[in-house]
């Protein structure tokens, strides 16, 4: 391995860069540089030899050309114990690079601008940066790469430390960091400019997916199955993936799946709002005027389902809140929320007895604007990969068509709302009965849409008395509207679309009841 003594510095991101450089120039270091970069660090009174004076060449063509040059690739691919590659780097006058700290030009921010241009992409297009980041890496064993900013601090530590010197080890883990960096680069570019053919409907052709490891997993579903958690990187949405764990041991594979059905049904609304999940199905919603009734008429839809629950909240988690939550007979493994105020952490997690094992996370602000509706549903198939657009679809009063003769209250419009988006995120096929914005029975993934008619019914119980019904899918018989109407339901919310959508409606109107259709499916497989 090369102790350090030339380092060739060229970021984009200069977070950082005029400490870590230097730190570099105390230990001795020479540092080479180019155009902004260079300028950055003179001003800050930091010797630098600019990228042309060391290969005797300008930087040409507007800085599309400045490091492609021999005496920078020589000097990053040499071997140091290759007798050959030292005797043809003193004939040509080749020096040795032993470090090269590059971060590339922000393609991937520059896409996502308003208005960007395919010019302006395309000059954002790093070239001489991944060239000198991978000879660096092939060459790991006599040239430190650094990519990472957040990588500096601990760098100079460890060069103080090993008296201007990296471990192989190490220096294997920064490279590793580097070809993960450019190869993410290139599948950003490809993904981009193949999702320019409209023809593909902004699918690309070639599925390139990109998640960073958080963590492993105890095991998966079940225990004789390994697993991990992977994260986009980038992502600003407010979602399980970017939340803090503020308590708790840690997540399992489940607790993961449930906390981001949980959060995604709570985005939905803007009244406090309380989401009761298990097993991925929602057993339990409400809105109200305070988090902490939300949570009491969530928990109360079905207190025998909701006993060990995932718990979603849309609202900051206060004391009111945390005395509900920890009432006798109560038990909640994990909440997810915007907010938690300090006296209600301390609450739920002293107060009784299964505190110690709650998981608690934050996840900042919800706010609509900052969902990602760009970014794609997956699921994976043995052999193959379905990819989607989010169902992000809102609940559109305009859209609506009451279909039965009789028109609903203002009270039963609201309660149907409330029903339907809850119903958009229950496993197909699905019915939800609602009532004071509140859940009362839910019937999720039945084979038959009058099987999880009836299950829902069962769960309300005779809460189904002045409650309104709501189905993801259109109903194939009108079996459905006569028992939910025998029940007493007074209105149901349905897409619509069957064959036999006027016998459901004659149903309807038979029973003296509401129906509405909104034309918009919502199956979740």
């Amino acid at each position: 391995m090369a102790r350090l003594e030339r380092a060739l510095i060229s970021v984009s991101d200069k977070t950082g860069i005029v400490e870590f450089s230097r730190e570099l120039q105390h230990l001795g270091v020479e540092i080479i540089s180019t155009g902004g970069t260079s300028k950055l660090l003179k001003e800050n009174g930091i010797r630098v030899i600019e990228i042309s004076e060391h290969t005797g060449f300008p930087e040409i063509m507007d800085g599309r050309v400045k490091t492609l040059h021999p005496k920078v690739h020589g000097g990053l691919l040499a071997l140091r114990d290759n007798e050959t590659h030292k005797k043809q780097m003193k004939e040509l006058g080749i020096k040795p690079i032993d470090m090269v700290v590059v971060n590339l030009y922000p393609f991937e921010k520059t896409i996502t601008k308003k208005g960007v241009t395919l010019e302006e992409t395309i000059e954002n297009i790093d070239i001489g940066g991944p060239s000198m980041i991978r000879s660096a890496s092939k060459n790991y064993k006599d040239v430190i790469v650094v990519v990472n900013p957040r990588r500096y601090e601990f760098i100079i530590e460890e060069l103080k430390a090993n008296h201007n010197d990296l471990s192989e080890k190490m220096r294997f883990e920064l490279a590793i960091e580097a070809f993960r960096i450019t190869g993410r680069y290139d599948r950003v570019i490809a993904n981009y400019f193949d999702g320019l053919d409209k023809e593909k409907g902004g699918y690309p052709t070639a599925l390139s997916l990109d998640y960073t490891k958080r963590q492993s997993l105890r095991y998966g579903e079940n225990p004789h199955q390994t697993a991990a958690f992977y994260v986009e990187e980038n992502n600003q949405e407010p979602c399980v993936s970017n939340a803090q764990q503020l308590f708790g041991k840690e997540l399992s594979y489940n607790n993961i799946i449930d906390l981001n059905a949980a959060l995604e049904l709570v985005k939905e609304f803007e009244r406090p709002s309380a989401i009761v999940i298990k097993h991925t199905n929602p057993c339990g919603a409400a809105s109200a005027n305070t988090l902490a009734e939300a949570f009491q008429k969530a928990y109360s839809s079905d207190p025998i389902s909701a006993f060990g629950c995932i718990l979603g909240l849309n609202k900051t988690v206060d004391v009111a809140t945390a005395d509900a939550i920890t009432e006798p007979g109560h038990f909640v493994e994990a909440i997810i929320a915007p907010e938690f105020e300090p006296k209600a952490i301390e609450i739920l997690t002293t107060k009784r007895k299964w505190g110690s094992s709650l998981r608690l996370l934050k996840t900042g602000a919800l706010s609509v604007t900052a969902v990602d509706a760009c970014a794609c549903d997956m699921k994976r198939v043995v052999g193959g990969m379905l990819l989607q657009g989010r169902d992000l679809s809102v609940y559109d009063p305009a859209s609506l068509t009451v279909v039965s003769k009789k028109t609903p209250s203002e009270k039963e419009m609201s309660d149907l709302r409330f029903a339907f988006i809850v119903c958009k995120h229950v496993k197909s096929n699905s019915i939800v009965l609602a009532k004071n914005e509140a859940v009362v029975g839910v019937g999720a993934g039945q084979m038959s849409r009058i099987d999880s008619t009836e299950i829902s019914l069962k769960k309300a119980g005779d809460r189904a008395k002045g409650a309104v019904m709501a189905s993801d899918a259109f109903f194939p018989f009108k079996d459905s509207v006569d028992v939910a109407a025998r029940a007493g339901v007074v209105a149901i919310i349905q897409p619509g679309g069957s064959n036999k959508d006027d016998e459901s409606v004659a149903a309807a109107d038979e029973h003296g009841i509401v129906m509405v259709f909104t034309g918009q499916r919502h199956f979740r497989h």
